[in-house]
């Protein structure tokens, strides 16, 4: 006996509605999906587009402030450079003050030793001095003096003899005796050296002053030790040509006579015009004032003067004490 196959129907009315219902579901999510999906995406967009906008602001922002702090920093750095270079000129100008202050403290010094080992030379002196300006010798009272010698002068003029005796015998003690004199004047109005004929050391400086500074006394003693001008032993030209082109009446000068003789001319004409150049209006009254500085380069056997210095020697003491001024007769060419 066949037994009947029941057939299985694939396709049946639950399988359908099963399918049927998983489509209708996935219709429906994708309907659902796409009505929400514009908006979702416009707000999205529109949150983006303000957040680039408030970023870009913000970068706008920064880039100002960036550019702003960059200008007050290169300004800095400019002020910063100017105050740099203000500070270095300051530190020069104060390494400068204080290389004056020691040189000036370092030359006040010397000065006051110069000055006392003048005093006190003069000091020793005094009883040759005494001797040789004579018992009747007055100095004024008001006259300010070192070791006896006036130092008031405003102006001071150097009349030195150059002839052969004085190179030869004494002018390493010329050059030292003009910078002591120089030292107890430490600061006058002007300065001037000429030889005994009246011949400038300094032609650019003829008939005028030599101003008074450290350099033109440097310079001064430089020349001196080289500068060698034709002398006829008279201090006559000199002296005259001192007193006519450089007498003021508002001016105190002193000249300073360096010799060693006189080999020429009368001591009493030259004591007479030199009287009639130097008078001034008043009784005793003189234009300048005249010291004078005997060399010792004419004694005999390192004894006995020549009789031209002993000539000058009675010349520069009667001219001194006419004249206001002092007469040092050295004793030795030594310095």
């Amino acid at each position: 006996m066949k037994r009947s196959r029941r057939e299985v129907e694939i396709f049946s009315m639950s399988f359908l509605d099963v399918v049927s219902c998983g489509f209708g579901a996935i219709i429906l999510l994708l309907v659902i999906v796409k009505i929400a999906e514009p908006v979702t995406i416009e707000r999205i967009s529109a949150d983006l587009s303000g957040l680039v906008a408030q970023r870009q602001q913000e970068l706008f922002e920064i880039r100002g402030e960036t550019t702003v702090l960059n200008r007050d920093l290169t300004a800095s750095q400019e002020q910063l450079s100017e105050i740099k270079t203000r500070l270095a000129r300051l530190q020069g100008d104060l390494s400068k003050i204080r290389g004056q202050y020691q040189t000036t403290r370092n030359t006040h010094e010397a000065q006051t030793v110069i000055a006392k080992q003048l005093s006190q030379a003069q000091q020793k002196l005094s009883e040759a001095q005494r001797r040789l300006l004579g018992a009747s010798y007055q100095r004024h009272q008001e006259d300010t003096t070192i070791g006896g010698v006036p130092v008031d002068a405003e102006y001071i003029i150097f009349i030195i003899d150059t002839s052969g005796s004085m190179q030869k015998g004494a002018w390493s003690l010329v050059l030292k005796k003009l910078t002591e004199i120089l030292d107890i004047h430490p600061k006058v109005k002007g300065i001037q050296v000429m030889n005994d004929m009246g011949d400038y050391m300094f032609e650019a400086y003829k008939d005028r002053w030599i101003p008074d500074t450290e350099g033109r006394r440097k310079a001064i003693l430089e020349r001196l030790a080289g500068w060698t001008p034709f002398s006829n032993s008279s201090p006559e030209e000199g002296i005259e040509a001192a007193i006519r082109k450089y007498h003021r009446p508002d001016r105190r000068i002193s000249l300073y006579v360096f010799g060693d003789d006189f080999s020429r001319g009368s001591i009493q004409d030259l004591l007479n015009t030199v009287s009639r150049l130097n008078s001034g209006k008043k009784p005793k009254e003189r234009l300048v004032r005249i010291h004078a500085v005997g060399f010792p380069t004419m004694f005999q056997n390192g004894k006995e003067a020549t009789l031209n210095a002993v000539r000058f020697a009675a010349l520069m003491r009667k001219l001194a004490e006419e004249n206001g001024g002092s007469f040092v007769g050295l004793n030795a060419t030594r310095p």
